[in-house]
């Protein structure tokens, strides 16, 4: 029988190693607009974000949102959007991508409570089903098409 990953190439999906953290969370290297970062690889996080404090580093453009965030333990956050941008996974890569920007603090310091690295962001479900993901927990895998 055919293995996944052999299966996978056929179908013109991208392998992407993950690491996971001390506190269980999936990391995956990632650049947005061309600037490296680590971030969490979240399939519970309805959308990718970013922190306020990294907009410039990662060249975005954000714009007023309606819109508040919840999550890790808070809720009515302030957001902003920013769109167009362009995000690279390993071999993978999202043209005119949006990413809500807000304030991820009290993820870091939620990280750094348990020694954990902090990270830049979090990847969310719009780009795992974009991208129509498969993820290898048992091999430390994800696939993206």
């Amino acid at each position: 029988m055919t293995h996944l990953p052999e299966i996978l190439q056929k179908e013109k999906y991208k392998k992407i190693r993950f690491t996971v953290s001390k506190t269980n969370h999936l990391l995956v290297n990632a650049s947005i607009n061309g600037v490296k970062g680590r971030f969490i690889l979240d399939t519970g996080a309805s959308n990718s974000c970013v922190d306020f404090q990294d907009v410039t580093q990662f060249k975005l453009t954000p714009e007023h949102s309606k819109t508040r965030a919840a999550g890790a333990g808070a809720t009515g956050m302030f957001t902003q959007i920013a769109q167009d941008n362009i995000l690279k996974i390993g071999r993978w890569q999202h043209k005119s991508f949006s990413l809500i920007v807000f304030d991820m603090s009290h993820v870091n310091a939620a990280l750094k409570e348990h020694k954990a690295k902090p990270v830049k962001g979090i990847l969310g479900a719009d780009v795992l089903m974009h991208g129509k993901a498969i993820v290898d927990y048992a091999n430390h895998f994800v696939y993206l098409k």
